[in-house]
């Protein structure tokens, strides 16, 4: 600037405002989480919201155990999104917190402590050791409470559910009781998942499987009787397996009626029986070559075809009524009685081993079933901790049976079976699938034991015959009350002979997921197939800390009481001292005058967790908004489909013939930034936690709000720094808006129909905007919804509108036409955008309202669904200002070469010269940010223009005399 230039800087109208640039979330945000709770937000909506539609999203339980994780931050966070977005659309959206307070984790944790301490659980009085266990959850609850709050969800924190409070466990223990008031519960000896580390059976949402390494082992078993082919006396029939420690529990060996068998002589002297399309690698793995017998040729080759061996084949059916011994049988009378060969046609193949497989009643649900069919009872020889009882034959009292070195090839059980000329081989290189469990991380067995479980295919409407009810429902009874027909005739699934309406527990759920929706759509497949597939639920857990299943079972009979006044008197009793009440009770008070205790015995088992967070709707749905009730949504992790969805459903369906539940909504897991599962071993979590105090929550929003959730996402540095990016981006916006409204009233404002197009073309892509929204409202993706947020504040706004008007703004008269138009559409974007804002960035939004409209007691998040001004819906205009905004694009390519080259130092030195005039010269060197806009032929054309520098506004104009001199507009302005 010369001497002689004058300073205009007074006379243009920058934009001002006190919101800075700089976000400072990680001290702000606490700020206005204590203005929230002073101003009791949650109770204003709710009173705000009174009377209006409501939509209710059920949160699912998380665990109180730990801090949380960027697992739960994914999830609160989505549903929050939800619950202000509901909001927003002016419907009463409650949101309840709760927390799953029971289980296995919790009283592990608590075990642990007397572990370190070394005393022993067992010798606590349980009373005393639940109390340890709600002390616990308590206060893993009310950190998580915080945590959950610090990410900006809004709810009902100061009242949460949790399944251990008096009236929660009141109403689980209530609701089992339905199924059994019905007759819908059987107490049963069948395999479950067992866990010896934890010693109590595990429900399948609390298994993960994990590949192992096991020793397989390929066993010898004599046989003594076969009625169907003489000759097989002698011989051996060859069984392999996996899980060399059922072998000291097997009752017999299955075939397939198929299958086609060999029966050779071996290398060892010894004749063997396998099947025919497995000799290859039976020999592979033991060995042995075949040798001729006696009456076949001296010419046999080992390497010629089998088919030389066809005079020594065998159907499998020609099994049927053959024994054999045990190779231990010298242990004594279980090990001495012949074990016989049955059917197993619908589970044996020939995809591996020897077509022979052991059976093991104990130890496998396949086994189960054919071993009972055919009157072979479990024998109950592995103790809860994995253990053979002490009084066992062979073993006893050693193990444990999943302990590696136990169960190697060196080891006890293969050391015996050696010394018996039993083992023909033993490697410990088989590598497999196997599951583990969820909390303590070792392996499971499968192991019989006495279990109350609901049935699926039982019909609903009927009760169990009593001899089911009354415990002893193994086999047969199991099968002809629930539909799970076996018979030798290969076994028919449960869920195959389903028909699907509604009749059963099995037939309600799939009739129940047809009527939800489900989203993904693709999540509906999932669930329904493992429905489908589901075995009968086991509800009962041998543990300390959970519900109690309040059932008095007759001591002669085995049949469980079902008596309403008793189980009113049960249920008063947990209502008012909790599901304590069961372990201190006074049970002769409960069963009253007409039973006596004696002749009855309290059930000590408690509830499995999954039917405690499986009846959250009862005391969180309905308890609060009314009988009958249901959930709009539920939402959680794709794990669900077997946990919380599945349980839910299941109890829902059994009690009250439907799901609770109108709609599910699946995300899927937060990995790291190369895709893999966060662990503290790998050393790449990203904590929430961390990343809060670092940046904000409302970065770790964005972030979820970005991201295609129905997947499983990443994060890690590079994604969080891209989000912070884009939240800079979104924040810049609402400062320049709130710099340029300065002062603005209504009295400034401008009816549309006196808008110039660029104003009326803008309100129509926020028009499209609106729609958008909605729509990815209504779909919940909310990853569009961000997306096209943070696209149009960015691209629209920022890059085009903005950029043009900018000279408008700052140097037009204050009370221009253009100026006053643009300004009120500055307002009606202002006004829509922090509210659609608002469900994603909960404390920039309200810090950006509060800094235009500072009000005490208000907040941004009171406010509903913005009413745009009602416009035309123009496609013309819409159409031309796409090709206006592709022909600015271009034009801005061709500039910046120059801009690069530094012959021009901004567009506003450029003049141009385009084949096609949409709008008039002078507007559309407005559009290009340039001096001057001429037609002209073929591509576009950039030459540095001539024109002097107006000396307030900076544009080279044709009027301008000399630099620094004043524009036209600009010396009418200054006059003014």
């Amino acid at each position: 600037m010369t001497e002689e230039t004058k300073d205009y800087r007074d006379t243009v109208f920058l934009p001002k405002t006190d919101f800075p640039m700089k976000a400072g979330l990680a001290q702000k945000e606490p700020a206005i989480l204590d203005r929230w709770a002073r101003i009791n937000l949650y109770q204003k909506l709710r009173e705000a919201r009174a009377g209006a539609e409501r939509f209710i999203l059920h949160d699912g339980p998380p665990y109180a155990n730990g801090d949380l994780h960027m697992g739960h931050a994914l999830n609160k966070i989505l549903k929050d999104l939800v619950v202000r977005s509901q909001t927003l659309l002016g419907k009463d959206a409650p949101y309840v917190p709760g927390w799953d307070c029971h289980g296995l984790p919790i009283e592990w944790k608590v075990e642990e402590q007397y572990r370190k301490k070394k005393l022993n659980k067992d010798e606590v009085d349980p009373v005393a050791f639940r109390a340890e266990c709600r002390a616990y959850a308590q206060k893993w609850v009310d950190v998580q409470r915080d945590q959950f709050q610090r990410l900006g969800v809004i709810g009902d924190w100061a009242d949460p559910y949790l399944t251990m409070k008096f009236e929660s466990e009141a109403i689980i223990a209530g609701e089992l009781l339905k199924f059994a008031e019905r007759g819908q519960l059987y107490r049963g000896a069948k395999p479950v998942m067992w866990s010896p580390v934890e010693k109590t059976a595990l429900a399948e949402a609390e298994v993960e499987y994990e590949d192992i390494t096991s020793t397989q082992i390929d066993v010898a078993f004599e046989i003594i009787e076969a009625p169907n082919a003489p000759e097989l006396v002698g011989a051996h029939a060859v069984i392999w397996t996996t899980t060399p420690w059922t072998i000291p529990v097997n009752q017999a060996l299955s075939y397939g009626n198929a299958i086609h068998y060999q029966h050779f002589k071996a290398s060892d002297g010894k004749r063997y029986v396998v099947a025919f399309d497995l000799l290859d690698k039976f020999k592979a793995r033991t060995g042995l070559t075949i040798e001729k017998f006696d009456d076949e040729p001296d010419s046999l080759d080992e390497n010629e075809s089998l088919s030389k061996f066809v005079s020594h084949g065998l159907e499998g059916s020609q099994l049927a009524g053959a024994k054999a011994r045990h190779p231990m049988h010298a242990r004594g009378e279980f090990y001495a009685k012949p074990r016989p060969f049955l059917d197993g046609s619908h589970f044996v193949t020939t995809d591996a081993g020897t077509g022979l497989v052991h059976m093991a009643p104990d130890h496998g649900e396949d086994d189960f079933l054919l071993c009972k069919a055919n009157g072979i009872d479990p024998v109950f020889a592995v103790t809860d901790d994995g253990k053979y009882r002490d009084d066992w034959a062979w073993l006893g009292g050693q193990g444990s049976v999943i302990n590696k070195k136990f169960v190697a090839s060196d080891g006890p059980i293969c050391t015996d079976l050696r010394e018996a000329g039993a083992l023909l081989a033993a490697s410990d290189d088989f590598t497999h699938s196997y599951p583990h469990s969820w909390r303590s991380k070792a392996k499971i067995i499968f192991r019989c034991t006495p279990q109350w479980f609901i049935p699926m295919d039982a019909p609903l409407d009927q009760p169990l015959p009593e001899r089911v009810r009354e415990g002893h429902a193994v086999g047969e009874d199991i099968a002809e009350a629930t539909g799970m027909h076996v018979n030798e005739d290969a076994p028919t699934p449960a869920s195959a002979a389903v028909n699907h309406n509604g009749a059963t527990l099995r037939g309600t759920a799939l009739d129940a997921i047809e009527n939800t929706r489900w989203v993904p759509e693709r999540s509906k497949n999932r669930i329904r197939s493992m429905v489908e597939g589901r075995p009968d639920w086991v509800i009962s857990r041998q543990r300390a800390w959970g519900v109690p299943i309040p059932l008095y079972v007759h001591r002669t009979s085995g049949d469980y009481l079902r008596d309403e006044a008793v189980n009113g008197r049960i249920l008063s009793a947990f209502r008012e001292g909790g599901a304590d009440a069961w372990f201190a009770a006074d049970h002769q008070a409960l069963l009253g005058a007409d039973y006596h205790l004696a002749e009855y015995e309290p059930v000590t088992d408690i509830l499995d967790v999954w039917f405690d967070s499986g009846s959250t709707h009862a005391f969180v749905i309905e308890a609060r908004y009314g009988e009958g009730v249901r959930a709009d949504l539920y939402l959680e992790g794709s794990d669900q489909h077997r946990g919380w969805f599945q349980s839910s459903l299941l109890e829902s369906s059994g009690t009250r013939g439907r799901a609770p539940y109108d709609a599910v909504l699946t995300h899927g897991f937060a990995l790291d930034k190369n895709g893999r599962k966060m662990s503290k071993s790998i050393g790449n979590i990203v904590d929430p936690l961390k990343v809060i105090d670092q940046s904000g929550a409302d970065i770790l929003r964005l972030w979820v709000a970005s991201t295609d959730y129905f997947e499983d996402v990443r994060i890690g540095d590079e994604v969080l720094k891209g989000t912070g990016d884009a939240y800079r981006k979104i924040r810049n916006t609402f400062r320049y808006m709130l710099g340029a409204l300065d002062g603005f009233t209504d009295a400034e404002k401008v009816d549309v129909a006196d808008m110039p197009e660029l104003e009326r073309y803008i309100l129509l892509r926020l028009g499209e905007l609106d729609v958008e929204l909605r729509s990815a409202v209504d779909s919940l993706q909310f990853h569009r919804y961000g997306r096209a947020l943070s696209d149009f504040a960015n691209e629209d706004l920022s890059a085009f509108f903005f950029d043009i008007r900018k000279d408008c703004l700052y140097c037009d008269g204050e009370d221009s036409q253009r100026r006053r138009a643009y300004r009120t559409v500055l307002d009606i974007l202002f006004h829509a955008l922090v509210r659609y804002a608002a469900p994603i960035l909960v404390f920039t939004a309200e810090e950006v309202w509060q800094t235009r409209f500072p009000d005490e007691d208000g907040s941004v998040h009171l406010l509903t669904w913005p009413e745009l001004p009602a416009l035309p819906g123009d496609n013309a205009i819409s159409t031309k200002w796409a090709d206006i905004r592709a022909l600015r694009e271009r034009v801005t390519e061709t500039i910046e070469p120059l801009r690069r080259e530094k012959t021009i130092r901004s567009s506003n030195e450029a003049e141009v010269w385009v084949p096609e005039m949409p709008l008039p010269p002078e507007d559309l060197s407005e559009i290009f940010i340039s001096s001057a806009v001429h037609r002209g032929e073929g591509e576009i054309r950039v030459e540095r223009t001539a024109y002097h520098k107006c000396g307030r506004c900076w544009r080279h104009l044709p009027e301008v005399v000399a630099d620094g001199e004043l524009c036209d507009r600009c010396a009418e302005v200054v006059k003014a």
